[in-house]
């Protein structure tokens, strides 16, 4: 009775600094909130903050030099520290790259993804990337890349979106990309086509699967890793959907046309290419054309470039919706966050102690954020920045620009702009007019 009663008074004093916390928060919203506060950290000022994580976090970056020491609950093993200062990004990323691999807990947070090159580390992470690199770039790939998004363009999403225009029917614009990119990217990673996206707009399993995986894996980042594997034992919370969707992808893990030697590693690598080529691509470009519906300049800039420019074969020609595109990534890049985990004890050029195993988080949404970065006008959505004074684009390091990941692969990253342009370009032809400027 008397370790119920301890128990007891332990959970009471804990609901009351939790109180006392969320309290104080709502007095004031500065980026002061970052307080460190007994056994909870500074976990309340995170989560009192959740609804705008994103630009809270960048500010808070903004305030403290872009790089902060985050304190977790007494514990809980959650401490990190977050850094978007350019110098620290080219140091893990570049210069000292060997030191700096995902780690074991990125391993056992994005654990639904086996080994496939989202989670994969080190020796494995470079085999995958190099074959990647080898399959992306062979000349039968992207002839079947553009063949193939040119025939869903075509034959699936121009015709729905032409009807919801017709019909003046609200869609969810990035559940409609990513129909189309997930379709895509099944049609490349497996040569089955999941014909997802069509007039009907059905529900898919995928996509709600996917979904519940990702918000499982935020929370993740927030809790002690015994907390959330007891959750997913016991199926409860966020957990239950994690749990929900492992069991679809590994019960759908049967390919047509595929007969591997190891079905789960073929699972793996093709379920991680999926994911990828759904949510990156498709944000991307729900991203861009909500950027478009809020600058109608841009648009008639864009439209009136393709007019005069356009050419299949050659779509480097076509630098300003290159710069649009570049600059809706920079304030709303695909992938928002990057980790790292040193091998060994390190001092980053900030001068910032990093211990090894420790936790680092690059925050690539505040990166594109940081006026000391990007200018005063950084939160403002101006392609112009990304045209030379030659007319041609500019190229910023990875280090500023980290939408590609480090300089190892930004190599990738001019077939995967070129998609998006091909999209890009096909797409505004369908968009509403905008007044004349």
């Amino acid at each position: 009775m008397a370790m119920i009663g301890l128990f007891g008074v332990f959970i009471a004093f804990i609901f009351f600094l939790v109180f006392q916390c969320f309290f104080l928060c709502k007095k004031s919203h500065n980026v002061a909130l970052l307080k460190n506060w007994p056994f909870l950290g500074m976990l309340p000022g995170i989560l009192f903050n959740i609804p705008r994580i994103f630009d809270w976090l960048s500010e808070v970056h903004e305030a403290n030099d872009m790089t902060f020491a985050f304190k977790g609950p007494w514990y809980s093993g959650t401490d990190m520290l977050f850094t978007v200062d350019p110098r620290n990004i080219n140091h893990m990323l570049s210069s000292n790259f060997p030191n700096y691999p995902k780690g074991p807990e990125f391993k056992k947070i994005f654990d639904i993804l086996g080994d496939g090159i989202a989670a994969a580390d080190m020796e494995l992470w470079e085999d995958l990337r190099k074959s990647g690199h080898a399959l992306f770039h062979h000349q039968s790939f992207l002839k079947l890349t553009v063949s193939s998004t040119t025939s869903k363009l075509k034959n699936d999403l121009v015709p729905l979106l032409d009807q919801a225009a017709e019909e003046n029917v609200v869609i969810d614009l990035q559940d409609v990309f990513q129909r189309f990119m997930f379709d895509t990217a099944s049609i490349l990673m497996t040569g089955y086509d999941q014909m997802s996206l069509s007039t009907e707009i059905p529900g898919y399993e995928f996509g709600e699967a996917a979904d519940f995986a990702e918000e499982a894996i935020i929370y993740r980042h927030l809790k002690p890793v015994i907390l959330w594997r007891l959750q997913n034992l016991i199926g409860v919370g966020v957990e239950r959907k994690m749990r929900t969707a492992s069991e679809f992808f590994n019960n759908t893990a049967k390919y047509k046309l595929l007969k591997p030697s190891n079905d789960k590693f073929v699972r793996d690598v093709v379920l991680s290419l999926l994911v990828a080529g759904r949510d990156t691509s498709s944000s991307a470009h729900t991203w861009f054309f909500w950027l478009l519906s809020k600058h109608p300049q841009v648009m008639t800039k864009i439209r009136q470039e393709i007019n005069a420019k356009f050419d299949p074969t050659d779509r480097e020609k076509l630098v300003y919706l290159h710069a649009a595109l570049s600059e809706s990534m920079r304030l709303y890049p695909p992938v928002p966050f990057n980790h790292k985990c040193p091998s060994k004890s390190d001092v980053l050029p900030s001068g910032h102690r990093v211990e090894a195993e420790s936790k680092i988080v690059i925050c690539i949404y505040a990166l594109g954020r940081m006026r000391s970065v990007w200018g005063e006008d950084a939160s403002k959505f101006k392609p112009e920045r990304w045209i030379s004074e030659n007319g041609g684009l500019k190229h910023e390091p990875s280090s500023k620009f980290l939408v590609f990941n480090s300089d190892s692969l930004a190599r990738n990253a001019r077939s995967f702009h070129r998609s998006l342009c091909f999209i890009g370009c096909s797409i505004p032809v369908w968009l509403p007019r905008p007044p004349q400027v």
